[in-house]
């Protein structure tokens, strides 16, 4: 209501500013006024939006996990490359980030990474992103210069932290502890201070290398753990397990919500609501606020 009252006020000073402009021609003024309704249009925009998300996990701050597909280092360096999309994502829009778990490829790239998102609706932008992401370009990693495709898949749940309780019990974990992977020499972790705990009954896995304290890692873990039990338990009042993991698909060819070309020509493109830009490079640097709106407008008219 707070965003409502100043808008409304906003818009009615506005007003009165035109009517000044009407009545005295003042040309410095005009141009004020066409500031002033530039702002407040933009801001009308994002409150509209902003109503959109009513779900009651939108709110909530991000788990969101990225895996490659098949194809080795190609698809391993794209999801680097999307880990870094998403970060460069979150700064621009002021989220803070952790990045729980990344583990690197034998040769460039990562195997997985795991972020944890805090912040305002974190999860009501973020999941429009749950999906296969297909990239085409010409490898930096074949001597020939041949184009190659790669995919990878994000996935994304609310971070329930505090919100929910989710009853775990000590007797439901195996915990393991191993030496966290690194860059090498003094940046490796030389103790046992990394943590993966699976969840027997689910057979769910979460696991983190974040800190240099096995305390820590473990507190994080669990914060992970119950983010994951209760998009599991959820899935499962709701009779809808099926419906959450037909989301995670094969992450191959045919499966994608989006495409991004470098070559033969440039464009990204979702596949789901038929948004798309030649920016590609704007897009790779964290410009994605687009297809997440189109998005979720697009579901938001499908769900009324």
């Amino acid at each position: 209501m707070e965003t409502y009252d100043a808008l409304k006020r906003d818009v009615g000073e506005a007003r009165e500013m035109l009517d000044l402009v009407d009545e005295d021609g003042d040309e410095a003024l005009s141009a004020e006024v066409d500031g002033l309704v530039a702002e407040i249009t933009g801001r009308v925009e994002r409150f509209e939006f902003r109503s959109m998300l009513q779900d009651s996990d939108d709110r909530l701050g991000a788990i969101l996990t990225i895996h490659p597909g098949a194809g080795g280092t190609e698809s391993q360096d794209w999801a680097a490359m999307l880990l870094r999309m998403y970060t460069r994502w979150l700064e621009k829009n002021g989220y803070s980030f952790t990045v729980l778990d990344a583990q690197e490829g034998e040769e460039a790239g990562i195997t997985r990474a795991t972020v944890e998102v805090e912040g305002d609706y974190a999860f009501g932008y973020l999941k429009a992103e749950k999906g296969v992401h297909r990239l085409v370009r010409i490898s930096p990693f074949d001597a020939n210069a041949r184009r190659h495709t790669s995919f990878a898949s994000v996935f994304v749940y609310p971070d329930i932290a505090d919100e929910i309780v989710v009853e775990i019990q000590e007797k439901d974990l195996k915990v393991d502890t191993f030496r966290a992977s690194g860059a090498g020499g003094q940046h490796v972790n030389k103790t046992d201070s990394a943590i993966r705990i699976t969840h027997l009954p689910t057979g769910i896995v979460v696991q983190c290398q974040a800190e240099r304290s096995q305390h820590r890692n473990r507190e994080m873990a669990m914060r992970l753990l119950r983010a994951r039990l209760y998009q599991y338990l959820k899935a499962e009042r709701e009779k809808s397990r099926e419906e959450l993991e037909a989301e995670k698909k094969e992450i191959a060819f045919g499966s994608q919500i989006r495409s991004y070309v470098l070559h033969p020509y440039t464009l990204v493109k979702d596949h789901r609501t038929g948004h798309e830009t030649s920016d590609v490079e704007g897009v790779l640097e964290g410009d994605v606020t687009g297809f997440m709106e189109a998005y979720l407008k697009r579901s938001a008219g499908a769900s009324r």
